[in-house]
């Protein structure tokens, strides 16, 4: 693999369903940002891999033709929540093994109030054997959300193994919502205390309204290319993919173990293989944008990317060594709690936040000397994509 360089992102605002933004409006707006930040036109993009979960077949053609129709290849990606990364890892396999110089990565949501939902219910559910297996260990929370449902039982199992207290949980969104108040792109950005958080209604225990994502509409993108493409381009030191790892479920998914059954074993796998790809550990991370879909996920995931010790998630928060300050500020946008969570977008406006960051362009919200950033995006049923990017 040749370097990856990522010359250019671009980011919606994200907003609620009800502001009734349509997709291709969204995906133009991302790619139109991106495009101008990278000072290149449309036809100089040789393959785009654009992401989407709820909408029809060839969405990716309806944005990009708008923007010309060059015969470019166009690959359309589901995969859940991670949507957005899995289309930067198969751009950036594309420019790193020669196959192209430049590419895209674009994706975009247009979602419907409420939690998520089965679309096709006259066929077999993707995800019906994560609920089968979680099912076996504890019995199902009548009423709950089924995505709140799954990352709860990976906090119970926290909390039975560690004795970790609620109030830890609520920490975490208290701590997005600090963060989120400095970004214009966030949907929410009113501060939270802990006692708001944990009074706000409860949807699967430990998890609380105020401790679940979103549904959001927005759109991101993300431009790669060669070393040859950006000194072509005049464009001089540029924030680089270091390393990337896209992993699925292992058979350890389906143990008797909840924080394995939402993806827990899978992230560490592929941590693992980015640090050894880098040649950079967890330590010498300065920032990381997480998938924090619910206030569980991120705080196993603070253990499952070796940020701390296995069962040191709580003293971590406690310490305060996940935000300004910390060892390691995570979600400095706000999160997929507070920033929002548009399925195909949300990858890559990770990848944007952390290109910000780099740059030295996040305003009020960057984190001092950062040069080595980490990013965490899943989705159930499943896959993880794990990326290091680093300006030099």
């Amino acid at each position: 693999m040749r370097r990856v360089n990522v010359i250019g992102v671009g980011m919606t605002k994200f907003v609620s369903p009800k502001a009734l933004r349509a997709y291709d409006d969204m995906g133009k707006e991302a790619l139109l940002d991106a495009l101008k930040d990278a000072g290149i036109d449309f036809s100089e993009i040789q393959e785009a891999y654009v992401g989407w979960v709820y909408a029809d077949s060839c969405a990716g053609q309806r944005v990009l033709y708008d923007l010309g129709m060059t015969g470019i290849p166009i690959f359309n990606v589901n995969n859940n929540c991670s949507t957005g990364s899995n289309a930067l890892f198969l751009a950036r396999r594309a420019v790193g093994l020669g196959v192209v110089e430049c590419a895209l990565a674009l994706g975009f949501e247009q979602m419907t109030p409420g939690a998520l939902g089965a679309t096709f219910t006259d066929r077999p559910a993707p995800l019906e054997h994560f609920f089968m297996k979680l099912f076996e260990i504890m019995p199902p929370v009548p009423g709950a959300p089924p995505a709140a449902m799954l990352f709860a039982a990976g906090g119970l199992e926290h909390q039975q193994k560690y004795g970790t207290e609620d109030e830890t949980f609520a920490k975490i969104s208290v701590k997005a919502r600090k963060h989120a108040q400095y970004n214009e792109r966030a949907i929410f950005r009113d501060l939270l205390t802990v006692e708001e958080v944990l009074a706000s209604p409860m949807q699967a225990p430990p998890l609380t309204r105020f401790q679940c994502c979103p549904p959001t509409c927005g759109g991101a993108a993300a431009i790669v290319c060669s070393d040859d493409f950006a000194k072509k381009h005049n464009i001089s030191n540029p924030v680089y993919l270091a390393a990337q790892a896209h992993f699925t479920d292992l058979e350890s998914s389906f143990s008797k173990s909840p924080m394995a059954i939402v993806g827990y074993d899978m992230t560490a796998a592929a941590a693992k293989a980015v640090y050894e790809e880098a040649g950079i550990g967890p330590e010498e991370v300065d920032v990381v944008e997480l998938h924090d879909c619910f206030t569980a996920n991120e705080l196993i995931t603070y253990e499952g990317l070796g940020l701390c010790p296995e069962g040191g998630a709580e003293k971590f928060i406690n310490d305060e060594d996940n935000t300004y300050g910390g060892k390691v500020v995570t979600n400095p946008s706000g999160g997929l709690l507070s920033k929002g969570h548009p399925l195909g977008a949300t990858g890559l406006a990770q990848c944007a936040e952390l290109v910000w960051q780099l740059r030295g362009e996040a305003g009020v919200r960057q984190v001092e000397g950062a040069r080595v950033a980490l990013q965490h995006n899943i989705g159930l049923g499943g896959s993880v994509v794990v990326g290091m990017y680093r300006k030099d």
